[in-house]
């Protein structure tokens, strides 16, 4: 295509405005063509360009974190807050109320909420992603600081781990060594639990299940009134004797002497030695009163696996921003040298290893990209039909792929299934692909006439005539990604990488095309062979001239048809179903399990192990692995009633009782249908945890009903569930249990106080250390700690009249049973308290399987607004991924017609023409066909993925149009006729526009047909484009040469 090819700026302008332009063109013309020139002139250049970008680039490649994917999580901080023994009511207004109402208006925050439950309050902040994690830290921080005094004594609100819910890389049982429960507690709390903290990248290491060790003073109430003693003397003789000192040094023989004073109990014996009080003369010791033994602390979670019973389990959280890969090689490094110190037989077993997820997505990336570059690289050499030519746009994909490493360095983004996963080179390289192609045109041509070929003025005519169209084109597929970085929330997080990523990788590959390629095709051309006859292309493009001669014939008939197929695409958009995201799949499965809010932790686990037996009785499960209830740390908030079951199976192809992981899914749901008293949900570890963290749900749909009362509340959501059973697809259904917790209330009666002169305190004392137990002092065993608590004895813990008969000491010396000062009544009460933005709320949530998302949502929107009855001040919220799939399509609609706007806007700069813009922009729809064709024939939903995909597809097919209307324009300009120029510019730009819409189908094909572990993200954005493709080139090649002189501008059609 000559120099005066497509954006002139010597055309005449009356306008000012359009003059200064054209002078400003003019300059930045001039600027980069001696940039060129430059480069040609002097190879030692782009010599030096190309040796820095190797060596930044592979430095960059080196430095880059590694993870499954990008962290998707929002930008948030957890307050947790251990309160033993206080209910969830109590735990809701005596801690969480304090604290929420502190952290309430802090700067850049978007949502507080919180969950109240027995013995719990836990708090999460969620702040504005630009928000630095320690300074949002350091904020709550202070703001705590106000809130302690109003809490009740000995309570400390902690901060959750500096983590993200994707931080629980590393997973194990502690097994083994002929130690039982407690002891393996004891080894796994104080040893292995401390060296796995000192690895470098490990935030915490978490706890779950086993018999934290305790000692314990069970006090005889009998033998204690026989002396005369009340229970408070208990705890402070306890308290005062169990202390070491420090007094000081002396001086002596010219000697220093540390004073200490050791008076720290260290075993059962010295603790029941300690003295109460004297009788008769007589000192009364606590083992005169009470027994002094090694027990459990009271525990709210438990560990089982493979329907064997109980076990101990640890749960190590990785410091965010670390390398997840490299920390999990940390952790199994540190784990086998730990080995050599733990006790013979006691092993580390994994049941969940991040580094499983990475190694299959980073297995899918490298395959799609290495499988991608290849079939470029096969294209180019057909097309082209030279080696060096091809060899050279093949170089550049490499080169790119450095850029790319290097804008991923500067902006913090790790190598992931996201980041890299969606590269297409055959994308990143169009601007090279057009670059050489026209320069080995320019030589063949040059060599055809027999005489000697200036190699080096020809490569500068050619990459004078072409850097133009290189430059706009990788401009307009760089406005078309601006919807990408603009996005927010959790599909920004997604996404962002992705675009970032390509836009690196694009530039990289604009500079390399016009400054890198010109100089080396100038040398790697000399003297190279050229065929005289076009295998491909030219056959091609006889075919191509009579079609495109017919149809111009036909262009009211090509119009209708044009029209036809467009309605028709747009109107099978209502067949295509919708959706947020689709599913990774990440290997393993994960039942959550829910049985009835009441149940003791003793039988919760009895029915456990029964679930994991059922599991297990599948040949393609290898180990299965509950965690019920909270760790020791509280990050989960769990009650005993809820469990999640790490099912770990086997490799696909060993599979012999389904073919896929859905038909596997819903005979486990049928098999575990057997076990009584028990719903369940079928998820992934890493998605639990991603819904979780962002919306406070664990489910593809959540209704959230908002309101006071927890009756209604609780009524509502019995409604909403009923009916959302009722909608086809709904899986899984299930609601947040308000109330159903049994408890047993101590009503004290204030006058029958008064009469005995007793206080609540008193009672507070009796009931605690009857039912719970009071710490009071703590046993030292080198540095390992335990808590000693004062009980009294089971048999009060076993009934009613039991706890009633426990007696109090009056001040007058009386002994007043419990059951005089107080009622003992069994109740009901809430079992947990979720709030948000200090509004409390109950969430009803499902899953959705076998139809979309967004039918299924709007589906049930209509039967429960039809259906049910809201009093005033309730209404609803829908969360989960329909929440996150509304706001990502709101914010396109939003976002893309700006920037086609804004494209449009680049057409009318190159052509002047208001016509001709409109109808290169005409594409855009041609290019939604394919794509749109591609979703339905491959059973595929719409998503942010699919929505992606045709943002990029229509980059392209603005890109060809640009390149293909620009060289009608120049035929015209040069005075043939109209027919004439329009067939025989279609006809010269048929190579180069085939070529960039191969090269950019090929590049995904790999991702298209990929079936290992993250193929299911990439599928519906390689399919769009892939289709899309095909369609905005076969329609470019036909419709626009046929349109054209319906959109040629008035001063084109006069001249004609």
């Amino acid at each position: 295509m000559p120099a005066s090819s497509w954006w002139s700026t010597e055309r005449s302008c009356s306008r000012p405005s359009c003059c200064a332009t054209t002078w400003w063109a003019a300059r930045s013309n001039s600027m980069i063509q001696k940039l060129i020139d430059f480069c040609l002139d002097h190879a030692w250049a782009p010599v030096l360009g190309l040796a820095l970008l190797i060596g930044f680039g592979l430095h960059a490649m080196f430095q880059i974190p590694i993870d499954a994917f990008p962290d998707l999580t929002n930008n948030q901080v957890t307050v947790v807050t251990s309160a033993p023994g206080l209910a969830a009511v109590e735990a809701e207004q005596l801690v969480t109320f304090p604290i929420e109402s502190v952290l309430m208006g802090l700067p850049d925050t978007l949502e507080v909420r919180s969950i109240s439950k027995y013995g719990l309050s836990m708090i999460t902040i969620v702040f504005e992603d630009y928000v630095d994690i320690f300074l949002a830290r350091q904020l709550v921080t202070e703001r705590l600081s106000q809130a302690r005094d109003r809490i009740p004594a000995g309570l400390e609100p902690q901060l959750g781990p500096l983590a993200t819910p994707f931080g629980e890389v590393y997973q194990y049982t502690v097994e083994g060594g002929g130690l039982d429960a407690m002891q393996l507690k004891t080894l796994h709390d104080w040893e292995i639990k401390y060296q796995l903290r000192a690895t470098p990248g490990v935030a915490d290491v978490n706890t779950w299940g086993g018999f934290s060790k305790q000692y314990e003073v069970i006090v005889d109430p009998q033998k204690l009134r026989g002396y005369g003693l009340p229970l408070r003397q208990v705890f402070e003789r306890l308290r005062d004797n169990n202390a070491n000192f420090g007094a000081g040094f002396v001086e002596h023989s010219a000697e220093q002497y540390t004073v200490r004073g050791l008076g720290r109990t260290t075993n059962e014996t010295e603790i029941g030695e300690i003295v109460l009080a004297s009788h008769r003369g007589a000192p009364i010791h606590i083992h005169d009163v009470a027994e002094v033994r090694v027990g459990a602390v009271p525990r709210q979670g438990a560990v089982t696996r493979d329907g064997k019973g109980e076990t101990l389990s640890g749960m190590v959280i990785m410091l965010k921003g670390q390398n997840s890969d490299t920390v999990i090689a940390r952790v199994k490094d540190s784990i086998a040298r730990m080995r050599l110190a733990l006790p013979k037989g006691v092993e580390l077993i994994p049941f969940y290893d991040q580094s499983e997820v990475i190694d299959g997505t980073i297995h899918t990336v490298r395959n799609n990209l290495l499988e991608g570059g290849a079939l470029v690289i096969l294209v180019l050499l057909l097309s082209l039909g030279q080696m060096r030519a091809a060899l050279m746009v093949a170089a550049v994909i490499p080169l790119s792929l450095l850029a790319a490493f290097i804008g991923m360095r500067l902006f913090g983004i790790s190598a992931n299934l996201m980041s890299l996963g969606a590269v297409d080179f055959g994308m990143v390289i169009d601007g090279s692909v057009v670059m050489i192609e026209n320069c080995v045109r320019r030589i063949h041509e040059a060599s055809e006439g027999g005489g000697k070929v200036d190699y080096l003025e020809e490569i500068r005519t050619a990459a004078h005539e072409v850097w133009k169209p290189t430059l706009a084109g990788v401009a307009i597929l760089i406005g078309v990604y601006i919807p990408i970085l603009l996005l927010e929330g959790l599909e920004g997080r997604m996404f962002r990488p992705m675009a970032t990523t390509v836009l690196s990788a694009m530039v990289g590959s604009l500079l390399l095309a016009l400054l890198v390629l010109p100089p080396v095709a100038a040398y790697l051309l000399r003297g190279a062979k050229f065929s005289e006859k076009e295998p491909l292309f030219g056959p091609l493009r006889r075919v191509y001239a009579r079609i495109l001669s017919t149809v111009y014939d036909r262009r009211v008939l090509a119009a209708v048809v044009a029209l036809a197929i467009v309605g028709t695409a747009m109107g099978s958009l209502a067949f295509i179903g919708t959706e947020f995201m689709p599913r990774l799949d990440e290997g393993s499965i994960l039942v959550q399990t829910i049985k009835l809010p009441s149940i003791s932790l003793t039988e919760s686990v009895k029915l456990q192990a029964e679930a994991e037996r059922v599991l297990l009785e599948f040949p393609e499960v290898t180990r299965a692995v509950s965690k019920l209830g909270r760790p020791d740390f509280a990050t989960e908030a769990m009650g005993v009633y809820e469990a999640d079951v790490y099912v770990n199976v086997k490799p696909r192809d060993q599979w012999t009782s389904a073919s896929t992981k859905e038909e596997l899914i819903d005979k486990m749901a049928a098999a575990l249908e057997q076990v009584p008293g028990m719903s369940y949900n079928f998820t992934q570890p890493m998605a639990m945890r991603l819904d979780e963290a962002i919306s406070g749900v664990k489910g593809d749909v959540a209704v959230k009903i908002f309101g006071d009362e927890a009756e209604t509340l609780e009524r509502l959501a019995e409604e909403i569930l009923h009916w959302l059973n009722q909608v086809p697809g709904a899986a899984d259904a299930r609601r947040e249990y308000f109330s159903g917790a049994a408890e047993w209330r101590i009503v004290v009666d204030r006058a029958a106080l008064a009469r005995y002169g007793l206080n609540v305190s008193d009672v507070t004392d009796l009931a605690q250390s009857a039912i719970g137990g009071r710490d009071v002092t703590e046993v030292i065993e080198g540095r390992r700690r335990f808590p000693l608590t004062v009980r009294l004895p089971e048999r009060f813990r076993h009934s009613r009249p039991e706890l009633g008969g426990l007696l109090l000491s009056a001040p007058g010396g009386e002994l007043v049973p419990l059951a005089d000062i107080a009622r003992i009544e069994a109740a009901s009460g809430p079992e947990v308290i979720s709030r948000e933005d200090s509004q409390r709320r109950i969430v009803v949530q499902c899953n959705v399987r076998g139809r979309d998302l967004g039918s299924f949502v709007a589906d049930a929107e209509k039967l429960i607004e039809s259906k049910v009855r809201f009093p005033t001040g309730y209404f609803i919220r829908w969360g989960g991924q329909f929440e996150h799939q509304q706001r990502a399509m709101q914010r396109f609609a939003v976002l893309v017609p700006l920037v086609l706007l804004g494209i449009f806007g680049i057409c009318y700069a190159t052509f002047g023409s208001m016509q001709q813009s409109l109808l290169v922009m005409l594409l855009v729809p041609f290019a939604a066909v394919g794509g749109i064709a591609a979703l339905w024939l491959r059973d595929l939903n719409m998503n942010v993925s699919a929505s992606v995909g045709f943002i990029a597809v229509f980059g392209i097919a603005i890109m060809n149009g640009l390149v293909l209307v620009s060289t009608i324009n120049h035929k015209l300009d040069e005075g043939l006729p109209q027919k004439q120029a329009i067939v025989e510019a279609s006809v010269l730009r048929l190579r180069p526009v085939v070529m960039t819409s191969v090269v950019a189908a090929i590049g995904f094909l790999p991702m298209a047909l990929a079936t290992s572990i993250g193929a299911e993200v990439q599928r519906p954005l390689a399919t769009v484009v892939i289709g899309g493709v095909i369609s905005t080139t076969l329609l470019t090649l036909v419709l626009v040469p046929t349109f054209f002189p319906w959109f040629q501008g008035r001063k084109r059609r006069m001249a004609a």
